[in-house]
């Protein structure tokens, strides 16, 4: 397989390879990854979740029971629930957010996509989303699948994340640029 060793070198990264490994080896590679999506939704949505998972003084068996039912009342796959059972027993359901972005790096990369992180000022249309793709797949040579989140704080404008290289064309990037000019 072959994906960076900046993933590999990871504790996530380590986890997230070994099953995505396991998901290859069973077929249910996608069903795996929505998997993880749910849980990363869920994640961003309860501040509670967040805590538990981060919080040292849950025991191993007390936070294994939580994630267990989580992991049933959300309908995840029985392997992504033995999963995070591990993670449990490990002590490292703190690594959780790491290893499903690292996952989602891995399982893109083996279909050859690459995924761009969007911030806009405003939510971009349909039109403005296809013409944005169109053009990160031209300057990338591959499939970019696209994430987006809505910044007002940009003003206006765009900041892509593709990987490590970002492309920073707000208003509030141009205006710093601006103000840091007149300083000096």
């Amino acid at each position: 397989m072959d994906v960076s060793a900046g993933i590999q070198a990871s504790l996530a990264g380590r986890y997230a390879s070994a099953l995505f490994d396991l998901a290859s080896e069973a077929g249910t590679v996608t069903a795996v990854e929505r998997d993880l999506e749910t849980l990363a939704a869920a994640l961003s949505e309860s501040a509670e979740l967040r805590a538990l998972i981060r919080n040292p003084e849950v025991s191993r068996e007390a936070l294994g029971r939580v994630l267990s039912g989580l992991g049933e009342k959300l309908g995840l796959a029985e392997l992504t629930r033995n999963f995070i059972g591990v993670l449990a027993q490990n002590r490292r359901a703190d690594e959780l957010p790491a290893t499903i972005r690292a996952f989602q790096t891995i399982a893109a990369a083996q279909r050859g996509e690459v995924t761009a992180e969007v911030a806009s000022a405003h939510p971009l249309t349909d039109e403005q989303l296809t013409t944005l793709e169109q053009k990160l797949r031209a300057r990338e040579g591959r499939t970019v699948k696209l994430k987006t989140r809505v910044e007002p704080e940009l003003l206006g404008g765009l900041v892509v994340t593709i990987g490590s290289q970002r492309i920073d064309s707000s208003i509030r990037s141009r205006l710093n640029t601006l103000a840091q000019a007149m300083k000096g």
